[in-house]
């Protein structure tokens, strides 16, 4: 058994996310699926605007839609300068048998996935 690296587990976070922005009508302007690379994915709306999304694959029983809230302050501020709105989609993988192991290729796993969050990107 082969267990997946974190460049195919972020990959698979994205490939989640990208369906769902998808759906709910975004248009993609660029995808990077680089790992460590920000944001994954730059859309606009119907409206034209832009909204930069920052995918994060969480090896679970972390909780996917906890973030690093000094470093998402920083993106914000990058944000505002292109005038985007900021998302995040946090994607929790684990090994469906046991949470100890890792995630393997061709085999179940477990997923929490509660959707898209909507960061404020205004100053306070």
């Amino acid at each position: 058994m082969t267990a997946l690296t974190n460049q195919e587990l972020h990959y698979l976070a994205m490939n989640m996310v990208g369906k769902d922005l998808e759906k709910r009508g975004f248009e993609f302007i660029a995808i990077e699926s680089k790992l460590g690379k920000q944001p994954q994915f730059v859309c606009i709306d119907k409206k034209n605007q832009r909204f930069f999304v920052i995918v994060k694959a969480i090896i679970l029983p972390k909780d996917p839609e906890k973030y690093d809230v000094i470093w998402m302050e920083t993106f914000k501020k990058h944000a505002r300068e292109h005038e985007a709105k900021v998302l995040f989609a946090g994607v929790g993988i684990g090994n469906s048998e046991d949470p100890s192991l890792p995630i393997y290729k061709n085999e179940e796993y477990l997923l929490d996935y509660r959707g898209i969050q909507f960061l404020d990107v205004s100053l306070n």
